[in-house]
């Protein structure tokens, strides 16, 4: 399939072949759910702790006698029925990560890529370059109407390009290999350079 490709100043710059193995599929949401869900709990720090009976700061002494009072037995104040004790089988550090095949992962990202082509939110650009002034990239960013976008580049982005978009609020570069679903669901547009094509064509062959 053909796409048009433009200038970030809105010129036209021919046209690129995109493979439909990876950008005409028919979207699959489970495939994309299962993709997103593996890569936000990869990322979830799992840092959560409470105090167990044994970590809380509490006097060890026996609170009452054994017998004698008809109450229960009872032997420290840390005991997880008492106000400010331990807390019973409460949340530890831990990984929230699962695996995922890689063919499946390699798949969702290729769905991803098909739903942004079918909704219309793919556009291709030249080259990803700017002078380094934020405020030129600002401007042709609106007169191109991009709100929420992600520009994908090839192997590197241009360290002038990306001193320029880092300030501008809604706006995400990533290098090729840093391309993945989560980031590309999440935004309105998908900005992809014609190395970006090429090297995410070399990736998902």
């Amino acid at each position: 399939m053909k796409l048009d490709v433009i200038k970030l100043d809105g010129g036209k710059a021919g046209s690129v072949d995109l493979g439909e193995d990876i950008f005409g599929l028919e979207p699959r949401a489970d495939i994309l759910h299962r993709v997103v869900r593996w890569q936000r709990n990869k990322a979830q720090a799992g840092t959560h702790k409470v105090k167990t009976r044994s970590e809380v700061s509490y006097s060890t002494k026996k609170i009452y006698r054994q017998k004698g009072t008809g109450g229960a037995r009872h032997g420290a104040r840390s005991a997880p029925i008492f106000r400010k004790g331990g807390i019973y089988k409460g949340p530890t550090p831990r990984s929230h990560a699962h695996d995922l095949p890689k063919k499946v992962r390699q798949l969702g990202l290729k769905h991803a890529l098909s739903a942004k082509m079918a909704a219309g939110e793919l556009v291709i650009i030249d080259v990803a370059t700017s002078t380094g002034k934020t405020s030129v990239l600002a401007k042709q960013m609106r007169d191109l109407g991009w709100k929420r976008t992600l520009i994908i580049d090839g192997a590197e982005v241009n360290a002038e390009f990306a001193k320029a978009a880092r300030n501008i609020e809604g706006l995400d570069v990533l290098p090729s290999m840093g391309a993945n679903v989560y980031d590309i669901l999440k935004r309105d547009t998908l900005v992809l350079t014609k190395a970006g094509v090429e090297a995410l064509e070399a990736r998902l062959k």
